[in-house]
């Protein structure tokens, strides 16, 4: 059972003396290797003791950055369309919960 990993994770894994068996993702495979990166590291997250949770939150930040570059898009338009749809629905700053 393999996962995807950080760029230089290989690296880190020749330096402590051991040769890890990596493979590069087609392009179908990337995208779902993301999606579960994603879910595991939003898991991580929801896990995490608070002194955790800022290391996290960048974790699922650069999934979220690959996802959006796999699907063309730019990161700024992606926070562009969060600003627009903020603006018109708002954000979660009220903590509101539609029973």
């Amino acid at each position: 059972m393999g996962k995807l990993v950080r760029d230089k994770i290989p690296d880190i894994i020749r330096r402590d003396g051991r040769e890890p068996a990596v493979s590069v993702l087609d392009e179908a495979a990337y995208r779902e290797a993301l999606l579960a990166k994603l879910f595991e590291e939003a898991a991580e997250l929801r896990n995490a003791p608070i002194d955790e949770v800022p290391e996290e939150i960048a974790d699922v930040l650069e999934v979220l950055r690959a996802l959006a570059q796999v699907h063309g898009c730019e990161w700024r338009d992606i926070e562009r369309l969060a600003d627009a749809k903020r603006a018109e629905r708002g954000g979660f700053r009220d903590r509101l919960y539609l029973a």
